[in-house]
């Protein structure tokens, strides 16, 4: 840990934004040095949780009273419980993602989503203590608007561009969560091939301009509509330097993994050699914005995942839910980056909810 008389990173990024956990393991949780704003997750931290020893009896016990049952309503069920243990070691809310091998059909997905809060209404747990995370596709974010508006709050990921965060904005995200790697960065065995390893993510790493550029578009929607604007969520960071890169950027939270945390926490914070104003949380997420600091102001001329950008951004008069999202998907298809980085991340979850219902199957037989 750093010296007592001097901050650490971790305590320096809370100062700027909300520090949530990506990590469902109570025992960890519980040991750090904050107490996390929201806990997330997905179908690989779920799966790993299925996993784990200290987990198999609830598995076996949810499987036996739910005999009859199809696997997805049991994992529904387990994953619920695991998130609830977490609520005391947490001030906000806990995440859970609908199927994302359903995230092109908004009839799946909204019963996927609607499953979720029935469980978590059994479980005590209020809707002002949950979120239902949603792929930010086109018939995805159409499910989040009728969820929306069935009081059931909602965040829009596997985002990596600001076509999907404006769809967020028309849809009434709680939240997005636009992704600064891709998925496969966290793949030991991919990530030499995938991640941008840099020094000053903010003025080096590709996704940056994209999440300046995200976050613009939302303080002018937000000033133009009076209409509150999704918060936005960052998260997939492989380095210290990108966590805090975060907060410089404007982001509103960052989901962290217990490694980032943990270096977090080692790490000395020194405002003499870290980039960066180390501006604390603004009032209000939108309300009144602070000038964009100098050092951000040329991200917003460029987007180095665009081969050969012409400097516009996507229109915000264009509906993108009309026609189950037509204009959405169109303009993720138009995108190579945002299209590849989508189907990686839809193709990671599905390999991890596939083994969780092998796993959930093979109790279930135990127990008919």
């Amino acid at each position: 840990m750093a010296a007592a008389t001097q901050k650490s990173c971790l305590q320096k990024l809370e100062e700027m934004l909300d520090v949530d956990v990506d990590d469902m393991d109570a025992d960890y949780i519980r040991s750090m040095p904050i107490k996390p704003h929201d806990q997330t997750s997905n179908q690989a931290f779920v799966d790993v949780a299925l996993a784990q020893e200290s987990n198999k009896d609830l598995v076996v016990q949810v499987a036996t009273e739910m005999k009859g049952s199809d696997w997805l309503a049991v994992y529904t069920r387990i994953a619920v419980l695991m998130c609830k243990k977490n609520l005391d070691l947490i001030s906000g809310r806990v995440l859970l993602q609908t199927s994302p091998s359903k995230a092109y059909d908004t009839a799946a997905t909204l019963a996927h989503a609607r499953l979720y809060d029935a469980e978590f209404t059994r479980a005590g747990v209020p809707r002002d203590r949950f979120c239902i995370k949603i792929p930010s596709t086109g018939p995805g974010l159409n499910a989040a608007k009728v969820l929306q508006g069935e009081g059931i709050s909602t965040l829009g990921t596997a985002l990596f561009s600001v076509v999907q965060a404006v769809a967020c904005s028309q849809a009434g995200c709680l939240s997005i969560s636009p992704y600064f790697n891709e998925i496969y960065a966290h793949d030991l065995s991919k990530r030499d091939q995938v991640w941008p390893k840099t020094t000053d993510p903010v003025t080096q790493h590709p996704m940056a301009p994209r999440l300046v550029h995200i976050l613009e578009t939302y303080r002018r929607l937000y000033k133009e509509t009076g209409k509150m604007q999704p918060l936005v969520k960052n998260a997939s960071f492989i380095s210290v330097e990108e966590a805090m890169a975060a907060a410089e950027m404007g982001c509103q939270s960052a989901t962290l993994s217990r490694e980032i945390l943990t270096k977090l926490a080692e790490t000395p914070y020194d405002a003499n050699t870290q980039p960066g104003e180390g501006r604390p949380k603004p009032p209000h997420a939108y309300d009144a914005p602070e000038p964009l600091p100098a050092r951000l102001q040329p991200l917003l001329k460029h987007d180095p995942l665009t081969e050969g950008w012409d400097g516009s951004t996507p229109s915000t008069d264009v509906d993108y839910l009309a026609d189950g999202g037509a204009a959405l998907q169109a303009a993720i298809e138009a995108d190579p980056a945002t299209q590849k980085r989508v189907r990686d991340a839809l193709e990671f979850f599905v390999d991890a909810e596939e083994r969780s219902r092998k796993r959930i199957e093979a109790v279930m037989a135990a127990v008919a």
